[in-house]
């Protein structure tokens, strides 16, 4: 079992990767632990496509959650079982992050790299509520979706989660 989770910020891809990975006993790759370094500084493309082509390499079955079209993103959906795309509204993605920044205020979260500690400013909130939704991006998902129809799991409210959650038997 292969999952690849994508989806806009604050959509909950981590937690459900988290909730994947240890329901099936795979190992879980967060991409946000891969393209930052300590105090949100970017890696170097190469290293974090070397870190992503060792896990895929190194493991039969895992959850990558994260969008990261650079970092081996083809590879990824092409080995993948289950592409599931996290499509909430931009609203409930930031009701979501203000949630999250009030439960991780000055820490780290797991699912994080090490020294990135939970941040809520003008420009992140801007990207739930905007610039991360552009055309641009929301083609991009409508070529994935096309590419990989057999694949692609779409969930747009916290009741379509449940009800995929009940399906796969988590809950």
């Amino acid at each position: 079992m292969k999952i690849a989770i994508i989806g806009f910020s604050g959509s909950g891809k981590s937690t459900l990767a988290r909730e994947l990975g240890q329901f099936f006993n795979i190992p879980v790759l967060h991409l946000d632990t891969v393209q930052f370094l300590p105090g949100w500084n970017e890696r170097e493309l190469v290293e974090k496509q070397a870190i992503v082509g060792k896990f895929l390499k190194e493991n039969s079955d895992w959850v990558i959650d994260g969008n990261y079209s650079n970092i081996l993103q083809e590879e990824r959906f092409q080995a993948a079982t289950q592409i599931i795309f996290m499509n909430f509204s931009r609203w409930r993605c930031f009701y979501r992050i203000v949630n999250r920044y009030r439960q991780n205020r000055n820490q780290t979260r797991v699912d994080m790299a090490e020294g990135c500690n939970e941040k809520l400013d003008f420009e992140f909130a801007w990207w739930v509520l905007h610039k991360g939704r552009n055309t641009v991006k929301q083609q991009h998902f409508a070529k994935m979706k096309q590419t990989y129809p057999d694949k692609w799991v779409e969930i747009k409210t916290p009741q379509e989660l449940k009800m995929f959650l009940e399906k796969t038997k988590l809950f």
